[in-house]
């Protein structure tokens, strides 16, 4: 089950349970291979502090970031920027907090995008909430399949009501 909810000072926060260790979610966020599985064309990812983050969520724009603080399997901290300053969000001025908890045989992720500006919320809430029910699915070995928005034009994600 998934839950999500924005504030006005520019934070996105999303959780979800993953039938899946810590560890093993864990490397969904570090090893290049396993994040495209869920979100991404391709990635290019140095999970040690000072680290690149670099993730092409749908074909089009790259993130571009870096690694803050990895401690595996807890937690990971990342900047993240559009490396075009898309959607107000030049490269890495927000930071994205993932903590993985484990519950039982399943690991709840919990999931903080901080310091986005109030125009950047929406998008970003609709990019995560998208995109971590996919890691759920990833993660717990099953398959996400293709995802719907690659390759899409942004304008067509708006047209269709999926972006803001």
């Amino acid at each position: 089950m998934a839950a999500e909810r924005s504030e006005t000072e520019g934070l996105v926060e999303h959780e979800v349970r993953v039938a899946a260790s810590p560890d093993s979610v864990f490397e969904y966020f570090t090893d290049p291979a396993k994040m495209v599985r869920w979100m991404g064309t391709e990635a290019t990812l140095d999970p040690r502090p000072g680290g690149v983050c670099r993730v092409n969520p749908s074909g089009q724009e790259a993130m571009l970031g870096e690694f803050v603080e990895v401690d595996r399997p807890r937690r990971i901290v990342f900047t993240w920027g559009w490396e075009t300053a898309l959607f107000k969000t030049p490269p890495q001025s927000t930071l994205v907090e993932v903590s993985l908890t484990p519950d039982g045989e399943d690991t709840v992720v919990r999931l903080a995008h901080r310091r986005l500006k109030p125009e950047a919320v929406a998008l970003h809430r609709a990019g995560w909430h998208h995109y971590l029910p996919r890691l759920a699915l990833a993660a717990s070995g099953a398959d996400p399949g293709r995802d719907p928005w690659r390759d899409l034009p942004f304008e067509e994600l708006r047209a269709a009501g999926v972006l803001p």
